[in-house]
Order: C-alpha cells, then sequence, then structure tokens
C-alpha cells in the first residue's frame, strides 16, 4: 500500500497512465473493427455491403460531434481560466494548411451529394447521409482545431482522454476509406494502361463499384463522378493532418510544461529568392509533365514508354538537386557549433517519427523496383531509368530526414545581450572620437561633443578618460591603441556576424527550395501518375495481385511523406 506521504507526482501519475493506456486501447480497437469492415466491403465479402462501412463511420463521426460540442461549450464556460498552452503544437501554417484542405473536402462533400441525387434510385441512403454528417463533421473540427489545438487539458482528464484518442482514430478511419476508394479508382485505370504497354498475360477484371441505375442528367453524372477522385488527394491530407493534430492534443492530456517565452518565428520572402526561383521552376515543369504524362500513358505502347522516361529522366534530375541542396545543409551545420534542444516536445517527437515511418513507404517501393530489375529477364529501355530514380529516392530520404529533424532539434541563436549594435569609431588625429548613436542608447551614456571628453570600452567597463590635455604623447597613444584595439574587435565581431548570417541565408534558401520541390514530387502519385502501376516490370517479377497489394499499402504513404516533409520544411524555414 502507498504511503501516504509519497511524492504526489508519482501516486498522481499511475491513474493518469493507466487512462492513457486504456484510451489507446480503445481506440485501436476502433481502429481494426473498421478497417476490417472497409477490407470486408473492398473483397465483397458475402452479407458486408457499403452501406454497413458508412453507417459505422456515420457513428463514429456524430459520437466524435458530440464530444466536440460538450468541450467546446465547457471552455465557454470556463473563457475566463488561465489555461496552460503548448506553444509548439498547432501552428498557424498548419491551421491554414488544414483549413484549405478541409474547404476542398467540402467541395468534395458537395460533389458526393449530387452524385446521390442523380443516382437516389439505386442508391442506399446511407450514401446521402454520408457526405452531409463528414461535412458537418469536418466545419465542426477545424473551428475546434482552431481554437483548442495548443490546450493542455488538466480537468475531466480521463473522460478527455476517450474523446481526444476517439477523435484520433475516427480520423484515420475516414482517411483509411479515401484511401480504399481512390486506390480502387486508380486501379481500374491502371488495369485498362497495361493492355496499351502489351502486358496481356495479366488478367484484366476491372473492380466495378458503379450504380446499377441510370443517371437522371449525365452531363452532371459525368462531371460529379470524375470531379470526385481529383478532390480525394485533399481529403486524405485534411483527414491525416487533422488526426496528427489532435494526437498531438491527446499527448499533451495533464502534461505539465514549463514556462518560458516562445519566439515567435514569422514567415518572410526575404532572403529566399534564389531557393524560390529553382523551386518554382521545379514545380512548374513537375505540373507539366504530369499533365503529358496523364495524356499520352495509355494511348499507345509507343506514348507509354515515352511518357514513362520523360517522368524518369525529370524525376532523376529534381532528386539529384535536392540531394545535393541536403548534402550542402549539412555541411552547413557540421560547421557550426549549436547544441540542441532535447526537451520534451509531443509536437516535434511525433514530427520525426512520423518522416521516417512515413519514408519507409517509398523505401518498400524502391527496393521492390530495384529487386525487380534485377531478376527480370527482359528489361524495356525505358525500365533501366527505374533503376537511379529508385536509388536517388531512397538516398534523398536519408538526406532529407536528416536535414528536417537536425533542423527542428536545433536551437534557435540568440543574440548577444553585450553587443547589441556596431560601434563605429573613427580616430582623427587629435583626442576627439566618434561614436555612434546607438551606443548612448544601449549604456545610456551621453557623448562627449565640445570637451573633448571620450569614453572607450572594454567588455562592458568604462576606462578612465582624459580631462585634461597635459597627459603627455605617451598616455594619449596607449588610449588611441586601446580604442583602436577595440575597435578591431568590434569588426571582428561584425565580420563573424556576417558569416553567420551568411550561413543562415544559405540555409532558408534551401529549406525553400526542398519545400517547393517536395509539394512538386507530392503532385505526380496524389493525381494518378504512378510510374510503380505503369511500367509492368513489377508485375511480371512479383505477380500482378501481389504488387499492386505493396503499392497500394505503401503509395498513401509515400505520398503524406512528401506533405508533411512540406509542411516540417516550412517550419525550418521560419526557424531558420
Amino acid at each position: 500500500m502507498e504511503k501516504a506521504g509519497g511524492s504526489p507526482s508519482a501516486g498522481g501519475s499511475y491513474p493518469q497512465k493507466n487512462a492513457e493506456i486504456l484510451s489507446s486501447q480503445y481506440g485501436i480497437n476502433l481502429f481494426l473493427a473498421g478497417l476490417l469492415l472497409t477490407f470486408a466491403w473492398a473483397v465483397h465479402a458475402v452479407g458486408i455491403s457499403k452501406s454497413h462501412l458508412l453507417s459505422y463511420l456515420i457513428t463514429l463521426m456524430l459520437i466524435q460531434l458530440l464530444w466536440m460540442l460538450w468541450y467546446l461549450c465547457r471552455s465557454c464556460t470556463q473563457r475566463r481560466l488561465i489555461r496552460d498552452k503548448d506553444t509548439h503544437a498547432g501552428a498557424r501554417w498548419l491551421k491554414c494548411g488544414i483549413t484549405l484542405f478541409a474547404v476542398i473536402t467540402l467541395i468534395l462533400d458537395s460533389f458526393k451529394i449530387g452524385y446521390y441525387i442523380d443516382f437516389s434510385n439505386c442508391l442506399s441512403p446511407t450514401e446521402g447521409i454520408f457526405p452531409v454528417t463528414h461535412a458537418v463533421h469536418t466545419i465542426l473540427q477545424v473551428y475546434f482545431l482552431w481554437c483548442h489545438a495548443k490546450d493542455i487539458i488538466q480537468s475531466f482528464k480521463t473522460l478527455e482522454r476517450f474523446g481526444v484518442i476517439h477523435s484520433v482514430f475516427t480520423n484515420l478511419l475516414l482517411w483509411t476509406n479515401g484511401v480504399l476508394t481512390e486506390s480502387k479508382h486508380q486501379l481500374n485505370e491502371h488495369k485498362e494502361r497495361l493492355i496499351t504497354l502489351g502486358f496481356g498475360n495479366i488478367t484484366i477484371v476491372l473492380d466495378d463499384h458503379a450504380p446499377q441505375c441510370n443517371c437522371t442528367t449525365t452531363t452532371l453524372c459525368s462531371v460529379f463522378s470524375q470531379g470526385i477522385y481529383y478532390l480525394y488527394p485533399f481529403n486524405i491530407e485534411y483527414h491525416i493532418l487533422a488526426s496528427t493534430m489532435l494526437y498531438v492534443l491527446w499527448k499533451n492530456i495533464g502534461r505539465k510544461v514549463e514556462h518560458h517565452q516562445q519566439h515567435k518565428t514569422p514567415f518572410k520572402f526575404h532572403g529566399i529568392t534564389v531557393g524560390m526561383i529553382f523551386g518554382l521552376i521545379v514545380l512548374t515543369s513537375t505540373i507539366a509533365i504530369v499533365v503529358v504524362y496523364l495524356i499520352q500513358i495509355g494511348r499507345s505502347k509507343i506514348k507509354s514508354e515515352l511518357a514513362l522516361t520523360m517522368f524518369y529522366l525529370h524525376a532523376i534530375f529534381v532528386l539529384a538537386l535536392m540531394c545535393t541542396a541536403g548534402i550542402v545543409a549539412l555541411l552547413i551545420y557540421r560547421l557550426e557549433d549549436r547544441s540542441l534542444d532535447n526537451s520534451k516536445n509531443p509536437a516535434r517527437k511525433l514530427d520525426a517519427e512520423l518522416l521516417v515511418g512515413t519514408a519507409a513507404g517509398s523505401w518498400l517501393l524502391s527496393w521492390g523496383s530495384i529487386l525487380a530489375i534485377i531478376c527480370a529477364q527482359a528489361h524495356p529501355k525505358y525500365t533501366w531509368y527505374n533503376l537511379p530514380y529508385s536509388i536517388l529516392v531512397i538516398i534523398e530520404k536519408y538526406i532529407q530526414n536528416l536535414f528536417i529533424i537536425e533542423s527542428i532539434h536545433r536551437e534557435q541563436e540568440k543574440v548577444n545581450d553585450d553587443i547589441k549594435t556596431l560601434r563605429i569609431v573613427t580616430i582623427s588625429r587629435g583626442s576627439t572620437l566618434s561614436l555612434t548613436p546607438s551606443y548612448k542608447e544601449i549604456y545610456n551614456g551621453r557623448a562627449a561633443r565640445d570637451n573633448g571628453e571620450v569614453p572607450c570600452l572594454f567588455k562592458g567597463s568604462i576606462c578612465r578618460r582624459e580631462n585634461d590635455g597635459g597627459g603627455g604623447a605617451k598616455e594619449e597613444t596607449s588610449q588611441e591603441n586601446s580604442l583602436v584595439m577595440h575597435s578591431a574587435s568590434d569588426f571582428s565581431f561584425y565580420s563573424s556576424s556576417s558569416v553567420t548570417n551568411s550561413k543562415r541565408r544559405i540555409l532558408k534558401n534551401i529549406a525553400a527550395f526542398l519545400f517547393l520541390c517536395n509539394l512538386s514530387l507530392w503532385i505526380p502519385p496524389a493525381f494518378g501518375c504512378r510510374p510503380e502501376y505503369d511500367n509492368g516490370l513489377e508485375e511480371i517479377v512479383f505477380g500482378f495481385e501481389p504488387w499492386i497489394i505493396v503499392v497500394n499499402l505503401a503509395m498513401p504513404f509515400s505520398i503524406f511523406y512528401r506533405m508533411h516533409s512540406a509542411a516540417s520544411l516550412f517550419e525550418v524555414n521560419c526557424k531558420t
């Protein structure tokens, strides 16, 4: 039995830890049940339809809506109370990003509602209820994250743990549902493309979930059905961002925070012109490549091979530039002597874990492609470009992860309090010296004007001043030499500061360049430009079904990695 005089922190940690374990197990079981239901619908299991899956998701969203409303009402009643905040969580740029994705998600929901109205004769009512519930859920959740993402909950902790973890896994299930729906659409298009590439030995069976009735307005149905799949990438990113922000909120429940001033790091375009220009060139060229790829792929064997070759050459060039930029940034870090911030920070820890964890998806695909190239008996010409591409994908993520993780753990450089501004000393032939006005502001002193008094500084202390002109040439020479030495030290400090600023400017340009490059590399797989599907070599070596399963499992993590890297690099640019 625990003694009454024991440590309160030790005694109070057991209920909190138990609540954390219980709530996490609740969330995992909630997720596994939904995952199994999603899988059963995907493989057309007997007795499982899409309405069952949507009913489950609607129920989860309604429960989360009730919890968020309760939390918001309780927060309004306790508005006057001072609450702890995690200054590292819920950055403004992250909130703006999730708001943008949420707006596009609302457009997606409106398309789904329109699609249901056109096919209402043969669709389940749940397919109309789901987008309406999802739209309400999206609006309230974004508002909740804007207002309370930084909260450190200290009351009703057990109940709040279950509410927050329920929200985390609800978003993960909605993310899974979006990934699966989008992947099935991409898979159907991929099967049709393989025929044009000459892989006739692969069995083509389209997985069709289209409604079994005619549309009331054909034109609108075509717009809704095609538009939905172009909007899914934004919906997928919205839910994964929401789940990560809610997870940080869950980790912060009951946390003791050290109160210290957090320096704001606004984003500025000044000094990153070079990085932005090169990054925009990459972004523009990538969009052009994706458009040409989607037009050419599947039209004929020659056009498909040219589209794949064009994609690989462009990607190799971009990845080589990114590797070079990352290596330069790491070399600059090696030249600097700055300590790392190892304080407890759930948001920063999650960022690092997500970078490494989601990079594994790309690494899995890359190693599969490398193995297929080595083991394949026949090698079409365009498949050889896949080898350097796959190798560079692995290396680039290694280097970029090192750069981002070290950047977010580096302490921000502090301004030296002893020397706030450069003091410019002009020495004339006489004993009168001219000091900059900033000297008077810092030391609250008064510079001599007409009487010849000269203040001089030695590491913050004031030296003796000559008041009469009869000190002799020796004392005057000694005083001038001291001032010259001190002036030289000031200019030495200025030179060191100039070098530091140059390094910082290079790092900011590298971060800006990599930020735009990651956005560029997010676009191709998110909008259907996936050579892992289309080159056909991996399907021959591993078999069609096994390789498609690997791609469908790994691709969502690869897509998320690029968006998460872009978000992290934006933070690095603000912090540098």
